[in-house]
């Protein structure tokens, strides 16, 4: 049943501090009623358009490590019927993301989505007559945040592309000088879908774009005037200079991706906002992982483990498991990298109960991206056993987990995971057939 409580009557006005000051207000509030979001809205003046905000509780998604913001103002006209409910809809329930923490409140929330999606695009390519450009631009805006929550339950690369088009058409109309603060959280959303679009796709182009979507939407979010929406974009900011980070040479861009993880930390204090501090360490043990990666010596590496550990302290499995197994599989690569470099097996081990651990809330049913992701890394830290113990079972069990990897992680909807673990299966196949003789290399899938 859904709790629908009353917080408080605010002052009116559309002033873009005060807006921001009662945002976060909103928020705070949220956070002490355990409710997932709060609708609050202003009118300029009587007899003019509705202006609805949405605010979500969380902004970090438990299944992803990136931070949407409340996009803009939704404009309805003073008098508005059911087409222009879907437009509210789909902006609530796409605010509702960060609190999908369990698969049944996944399932709904995508089939609860979808047909609002429907409804929303067929509104955007036959508007009602006389329409003003700034409610399509509304419609661009929740159409977009419906698209990039579907996509990135389902990974279908369509939605997201699809996002990313609405945000941009939604941009052209809400600009920097007309309506600062929602440009800027659009800037920050647009960047999500670049980043996720970034990550599945081969090169570095729609990752460029993800950090100069970041970099503009920090032109507006500014510490002392958005504390929260700064920290939470310096984090994403983060994520796609580490994701760079891991596609080129050297270590520059996974410095800057320390140092914006770092920024974050200020605000995101584990006092204050536990959660988002536990997030934010995540993401922090993975660029130090790949730093340590590059660098001679385990100082790196060990810190990678111990902002892991930290963010555990804090993802409960009963209480958010997606968010512990997306931890598991993190402190699972940190573990892998030091046992490579280690004699002996006990980080190895460790690395494989840490994959073991995450699959077991990371199903293919459930996260099919996500499961082929972590089969592939569990298929390392077995090859890397394989290759220290005598005897075939280890990487017979490494050819298994690439090609369950590979069930999911294909070449038309995930090409860079799917090239990456292509070649992982190779080089164990080459591995088994030196020890045995045996053609095991198959066919690429």
């Amino acid at each position: 049943m859904t709790d629908i409580r009353s917080f408080a009557e605010v002052e009116a006005g559309s002033d873009t501090d005060r807006l921001a000051e009662v945002r976060d207000s909103v928020k705070r509030r949220l956070r002490h009623t355990g409710c997932d979001i709060a609708i609050f809205g202003d009118v300029v003046a009587a007899n003019q358009a509705l202006y609805l905000h949405v605010v979500p509780s969380s902004e970090s998604s438990a299944t992803a490590d990136t931070y949407a913001l409340e996009s803009q103002k939704l404009e309805l006209p003073q008098y508005f019927g059911p087409a222009f409910s879907e437009a509210l809809l789909g902006t609530a329930l796409a605010a509702t993301a960060p609190a999908v923490d369990t698969e049944s409140r996944a399932s709904y929330l995508v089939e609860t989505l979808r047909p609002a999606r429907d409804k929303l695009q067929t509104l955007m390519r036959s508007p009602p007559d006389g329409m003003a450009d700034t409610m399509q631009a509304s419609l661009h805006e929740a159409y977009a945040n419906t698209c990039l929550i579907l996509g990135e339950q389902s990974g279908r690369l369509e939605d997201i592309e699809e996002a990313v088009q609405a945000y941009l058409a939604a941009l052209e109309v809400h600009t920097c000088e007309r309506l600062p603060l929602g440009w800027a959280a659009t800037q920050n959303n647009l960047g999500n879908a670049l980043r996720t679009l970034g990550q599945r796709e081969e090169g570095t182009a729609r990752l460029e774009e993800a950090v100069a979507a970041y970099r503009a939407a920090l032109e507006v979010h500014t510490r002392e005037r958005l504390p929260l929406g700064w920290a939470a974009t310096q984090n994403n900011l983060g994520n796609a200079l580490s994701t760079l980070g891991e596609r080129e040479e050297g270590t520059a861009r996974l410095e800057e991706a320390v140092a914006a993880y770092r920024a974050a930390l200020e605000v995101h204090t584990r006092e204050r906002l536990p959660l988002d501090w536990g997030m934010t360490q995540n993401n922090l043990g993975n660029a130090l992982r790949v730093l340590g990666e590059r660098e001679e010596g385990m100082a790196r590496l060990e810190e990678a483990v111990a902002a892991f550990r930290a963010a555990l302290e804090l993802y409960a499995r009963e209480r958010l498991p997606l968010c512990w197994a997306m931890t598991q599989n993190n402190l699972g690569n940190a573990l892998k990298t030091l046992g490579e470099r280690e004699k002996g097996t006990a980080r190895l081990e460790d690395a494989v109960a840490a994959y073991r651990a995450a699959l077991e809330v990371r199903t293919r049913e459930r996260l099919p991206l996500d499961w082929g992701m972590t089969q592939n890394n569990l298929g390392n830290a077995l090859r890397a056993l394989g290759e220290r113990e005598e005897g075939m079972t280890r990487l017979e069990e490494a050819l298994s987990a690439y090609d369950d990897a590979l069930k999911v992680l294909r070449s038309d909807s995930a090409p860079a995971y799917h090239q990456v673990t292509t070649c992982n299966r190779q080089a164990v196949a080459e591995l088994i057939q030196s020890r045995c003789g045996a053609n095991v290399l198959g066919d690429s899938l």
